[in-house]
Order: C-alpha cells, then sequence, then structure tokens
C-alpha cells in the first residue's frame, strides 16, 4: 500500500514536472520481474504494472510505465528474452501506463490500443481530480493501430485478446486476456488492495468499473492469474471481492443520493469506513473517493 502512495505522489507531480527533475526522481527505481503463467511476465516498476509475452515471434508488452524508465525496462526485458519487441499495448492513456511510447515507438515497436486513447493522448487533457492539464504526446508516442471493441493476437503460441470495457476507468480502458497462459492485464480497472481511482475527467464512471470488473470475471477461471494496473499479482477470488465491495459502496451512496443528501454529507456519513483499513490507505483516501463516486452517479442521473 505504501508503494501505491508513493506512485501517486510521483504520479501526481510527473504531470507538470521538468524533465531533468522526473529522470532524478526515477533514479533509483528497479524493474523487477515475475513470472505469471506460461511465457507471460509481470514487471514492475513505478507507474502501472507491465506485462510481457515472451517468445520465437517476439516480445509483446502491455502497458510501459513512465519515459526516464525505459532503458531499465527494455535491460529487464532483454533479461527474459532476446527477441525485439513487436507490439506494445496502451490499457488507456495515462502517462504511468503510456510515458515509455515514443521511446518504444522510436525503437521500432507497433503501439496499440483503443481509438480514445489516440484521441487522448493526441490532445491537452485536463484530470479534474488532481487539477493537472497534460499536454499532447508527440508523434511517435501515438497509437499506429488503433481498435473500437476488441483485437485478437495469436503470438508466441497464445490466442491474445484485447478488449475494450470502457467508460470505466476512462474512457478508453481495455483488458488484455492471454488465453493459452490463462491470464488476464486489468489496466486501471483493477488497483489490487485500493480504492480505484476513476478518472470522471476522461469519461470513467463507478458503474463502468463494476461493469468491467464483471467482464473480466466473466473471463476468468479459478486458476486464472490477473495483473491489476497497480498492486500485487491477483487472482479471481481476489477481484470478485473487490467488485462486490464497489458495488456495495456504490449502492450506498446511490442510496444518500436518493435522499436528497450533498455531496458533502455523503462525505460526512463515512459510507465506506467498513473497509478503510483493507482499502482505504492509497492515495485514494475514503473521503475523496468517496466525492468521486458521489460525482460519477450525479452525472449518471444527469445523463439518464
Amino acid at each position: 500500500m505504501r508503494k501505491l502512495v508513493r506512485f501517486a505522489a510521483v504520479a501526481i507531480s510527473l504531470l507538470t514536472a521538468p524533465i531533468a527533475a522526473a529522470q532524478d526522481r526515477f533514479a533509483g527505481v528497479e524493474i523487477t520481474s515475475e513470472p505469471v503463467s506460461g511465457n507471460v511476465y509481470m514487471l514492475k516498476g513505478a507507474g502501472g504494472n507491465i506485462a510481457v509475452l515472451v517468445g520465437e515471434d517476439g516480445t509483446f508488452m502491455v502497458d510501459d510505465q513512465y519515459a526516464p524508465l525505459t532503458t531499465k525496462i527494455q535491460k529487464a526485458v532483454a533479461g527474459l528474452a532476446q527477441q525485439p519487441l513487436r507490439f506494445v499495448i496502451n490499457t488507456h492513456w495515462h502517462g504511468d501506463h503510456t510515458g515509455g511510447n515514443e521511446n518504444l515507438g522510436k525503437s521500432g515497436a507497433l503501439i496499440v490500443a483503443h481509438e480514445n486513447v489516440r484521441k487522448r493522448v493526441s490532445t491537452e487533457q485536463f484530470i479534474e481530480a488532481f487539477q493537472r492539464t497534460v499536454e499532447p504526446s508527440p508523434p511517435d508516442a501515438l497509437p499506429v493501430i488503433t481498435f473500437t471493441d476488441a483485437t485478437t493476437f495469436y503470438w508466441n503460441g497464445d490466442r491474445v485478446k484485447v478488449q475494450h470495457v470502457g467508460p470505466a476507468h476512462t474512457d478508453g480502458d481495455s483488458i488484455v486476456y492471454f488465453a493459452e497462459a490463462d491470464v488476464i492485464h486489468m489496466g486501471d480497472v483493477y488497483f489490487n488492495g485500493n480504492y480505484p481511482f476513476i478518472d470522471l475527467s476522461s469519461g470513467g464512471s463507478v458503474n463502468g468499473m463494476i461493469t468491467a470488473m464483471d467482464t473480466a470475471l466473466a473471463m476468468a477461471g479459478e486458476n486464472t492469474k490477473i495483473i491489476p494496473g497497480h498492486g500485487p499479482l491477483s487472482h479471481r477470488a481476489e477481484l470478485q471481492q473487490q467488485r462486490n465491495i464497489l458495488a456495495e459502496l456504490r449502492d450506498k451512496v446511490k442510496a444518500m443520493v436518493g435522499e436528497g443528501q450533498t455531496r458533502q454529507e455523503v462525505i460526512d456519513a463515512k459510507p465506506t469506513a467498513e473497509f478503510d483499513a483493507q482499502y482505504g490507505q492509497g492515495f485514494m483516501t475514503p473521503d475523496i473517493w468517496t466525492g468521486i463516486v458521489y460525482d460519477s452517479l450525479m452525472r449518471s442521473q444527469k445523463k439518464s
């Protein structure tokens, strides 16, 4: 959990930090690899968890963390396979998952993402929750292949389905299912061990998060390994538990909204209290998260 708090501090500060300062901040970051199943590995460093599928066809990567970490990530991948990196999938547009795009694109990898990811990284964005403006990414960082619903790769003896599940964390979320290895990379639809950040300014919604988790649960079996966007390697039962908790808390807040309670009244009521010791220790504090859920439900109410 402490790592997630540190991640948040890095993520927020890097939105406007000078390049030199960002590089200094990452000087002590180590990229570690963990075998998951078959030819799939999970890489951790700073930012979102990375999945790597290795084999004779070439290396296949899901997400790429921050630009100053690219060399370290490439070194870690080289320790797993000698084949070149061919594809990089972006699970969504946030910089802690796409920051390495430019470096990897220039090195010859093809960047693939949902069409909304390309729309967002190619234009100026404003993240309301952090009150930060994010400048457009350079051309070499943009996805060169996009899709609207799903796409499948037959690669390294596996069948890899990339499924759009947004709007959830954002409007461009995808989960990646390695069918033969039986591994799902969830992107930021799943923060293992913390309340998940829902980026309302990027089209996310609490209802969409729950629906996206249901999609992943329908794919997963009892032994499926699940790579969360942040946090330790997980499994179906753990994902199901968080999904149920999110639904329960969503329903509590929804009932308060229906009673006409204000945003502050809902926050002051501490609807998450029962779960705060387990999920409320990260950068999404209980009050901040409750406010986001309230805002999400109010926006859904206005649309209906």
